[in-house]
Order: C-alpha cells, then sequence, then structure tokens
C-alpha cells in the first residue's frame, strides 16, 4: 500500500518546524523527507537530520541531473526533495512528510496528486515579527526580507487542502496531528489497509444470518 504524502508549508516564523517536530515525536508511523540546502547551518543542526547541506555547484548538479521531485530558490538559498527517496519510500507504504515551500509543494503535486498540503499560519503579522526576532539566528536585512516575503507566501494558502492558524502551540500541534489521523482513516485508505476485515463484514457467507448466534 502506497504511504500517504502530507505536504507542510508556511511563511517564515510562523512555526511550521515546531509543529511538525511535535509530530514526528508523537506519531512514529510519520516519516519527515530531510531535503538538500545550500543554506548554511544554523547552531544545533546536523547535516542529514535536519537537511542535507550542500554547496551551489552540487545542488545545481543535482538538479540538472533531474535528482529532484522539487526545488525552488527561498530567501535566497536552494532547497530540493530527492525524488528517488520520496517515491521508495511510499511505495514501501511509509507516511512521509515535506516541510517545504508553497513552490516546491506546486511541483510536488503534479508528480504525486494525492499529497496531502497543509498551511501553516500566524496569528497576525506582528507575532511573525516577534517569532522571527526571538529565533535570534537571522540578521535584521533577512528579518524585513521574509516579513515582506510573508504576504505573497501566504496568498498561495488557496491551494492547500488545510489551514492550521498557530496561535496556541498545544492546540495547532493537535490539529495537525489530526489530519494525519483523519487522512489515514479515508474510505479509500481502511478498504486499501484492512481488505480482509471489511470484504468479511461486507460479503458475510450468509447475509440472513452474518454471525452464528452461537459464538455471538
Amino acid at each position: 500500500m502506497t504511504g500517504n504524502l502530507y505536504i507542510v508549508s508556511a511563511p517564515s516564523g510562523a512555526g511550521k518546524t515546531s509543529l511538525v517536530a511535535a509530530l514526528l515525536d508523537s506519531d512514529p508511523r510519520v516519516r519527515k523527507s530531510v531535503s538538500f540546502t545550500t543554506r548554511a547551518p544554523r547552531a544545533g543542526e546536523v547535516n542529514g537530520r535536519e537537511y542535507n547541506f550542500v554547496t551551489v555547484a552540487e545542488f545545481e548538479r543535482m538538479r540538472a541531473s533531474g535528482e529532484f521531485v522539487e526545488s525552488a530558490l527561498v530567501h535566497g538559498n536552494h532547497y530540493g526533495t530527492s525524488l528517488q527517496w520520496l517515491g521508495t519510500r511510499r511505495a514501501a507504504g511509509e507516511d512521509i512528510l515535506l516541510e517545504i515551500d508553497w513552490q516546491g509543494a506546486d511541483q510536488v503535486r503534479r508528480v504525486h496528486a494525492d499529497a496531502v498540503g497543509i498551511f501553516v499560519l500566524p496569528p497576525s503579522y506582528a507575532a511573525l515579527l516577534s517569532r522571527l526576532r526571538g529565533r535570534g539566528t537571522d540578521s535584521p536585512e533577512v528579518i524585513a526580507r521574509r516579513l515582506r516575503n510573508a504576504h505573497a507566501e501566504i496568498a498561495h494558502l488557496i491551494d492547500f487542502d488545510y489551514v492550521i492558524i498557530n496561535e496556541d502551540f498545544d492546540r495547532a500541534a493537535q490539529e495537525l496531528a489530526a489530519i494525519v489521523v483523519a487522512e489515514r482513516l479515508k474510505r479509500e485508505r481502511q478498504l486499501e489497509r484492512n481488505r480482509d476485515i471489511l470484504d468479511a463484514l461486507l460479503h458475510p457467507a450468509d447475509p440472513a444470518h452474518p454471525t452464528n448466534p452461537k459464538n455471538a
């Protein structure tokens, strides 16, 4: 059975990375795809865990050879998702989550039309600015650029299936987990995952007496 594919996007500073981390901690059945990026590692980030950090030249080589299912230039840095890794993992039945921007989400949907899009919003631009400053990882110039880009990014929420407003983190985390569970419980998924059980319930040997009264 093909695994579900979840795409989580948001303007920078909306809190998607923390929400995704909470989901991964609570649901071991979801696996995050580790993107390739030309961005420099932030404090505490480990190559191969948060991202696969590569040079611009290596990224361009990979893109030219068709190794990415999606790639985008975001805030001056390149990001991309491995085409082969994603296809292999889904074919093995694993639920995969992509934490990418709206540009990458659009490219992924062209290949994986069944991808579930989730957009995370901040409660206000003031809150977004406060969170960007609170990270303490970006210069004032970078923060200003991210805030300017946020309006254009938010306009793309219409392309997504679900929207989460991250005002209260615990509630937003619960909503993200609920989306994952709801998608697994869709009729098509249940029919595929539990075919034997549903076949026995839908097509009993004796429809008039589907159970043996002695065993009921």
